[in-house]
């Protein structure tokens, strides 16, 4: 049943939860961005390729695990005259070469892999020195009061949301792979705080020494 409901359900609840008109104001502010040969990090069902600005993007490839989200990607909406790949895979083992892409995009999937710690590290390796890291994240608020709400829920949050974190640490965990350039946090007006909590902005890598002590 856990498994029927993982497939079945849960990329449904993806899709209409992170693509909604009310996370559009987050995208709009950090797709747009990028530049270059674009690494998407949690690809979902796509609801960031219709942002992505032509004239400055080369190539997307976007990583996503579930089949059931890359048949969605592969739908979804987005610029006709960028090529975009979507490929099978997961943060933490990236099929792709050092220093490969221009910019790496990462939004509301830090809360949901496995191993943040190595999703960005592998981030870090396949960034270009002085390559771009574009976040938009939900995670553990700053209010010591709705922390402790967070930490109660989460079991039973991570189980209906396929996985989701709503403790994790934004920023700090970022701060250990990337130079955190520009960084805005707040609370979503209309959803609750315990899941509400947003950091978003854009990070540099740094030397290609930080990717060889990997």
């Amino acid at each position: 049943m856990t498994g029927w409901y993982q497939r079945k359900i849960v990329p449904h609840i993806i899709r209409m939860g992170c693509g909604c008109a009310l996370m559009d104001e987050y995208r709009q502010h950090i797709i747009p961005k990028a530049r270059g040969r674009v690494l998407e990090i949690g690809l979902g069902a796509g609801a960031n390729l219709r942002f992505y600005d032509a004239a400055n993007v080369t190539q997307v490839l976007g990583i996503e695990p579930s089949p059931e989200l890359r048949a969605m990607a592969i739908r979804a909406e987005r610029p006709a005259t960028i090529p975009i790949e979507v490929v099978e895979a997961a943060g933490e083992a990236l099929p792709f070469a050092m220093e490969s892409f221009d910019t790496v995009i990462c939004t509301f999937t830090l809360c949901s892999v496995d191993d943040v710690g190595l999703t960005l590290a592998e981030a870090r390796r396949v960034l270009k020195p002085g390559g771009r890291f574009l976040f938009c994240e939900h995670g553990r608020s700053p209010d010591y009061r709705v922390q402790k709400w967070q930490r109660r829920i989460e079991p039973v949050w991570k189980a209906v949301f396929g996985g989701c974190h709503i403790t994790r640490a934004v920023r700090g965990n970022i701060e250990r792979y990337f130079a955190i350039s520009e960084w805005t946090g707040g609370y979503q007006g209309t959803t609750l705080r315990i899941a509400g909590w947003m950091e978003w902005g854009e990070a540099i890598a740094g030397t290609s020494a930080f990717s060889q002590r990997q």
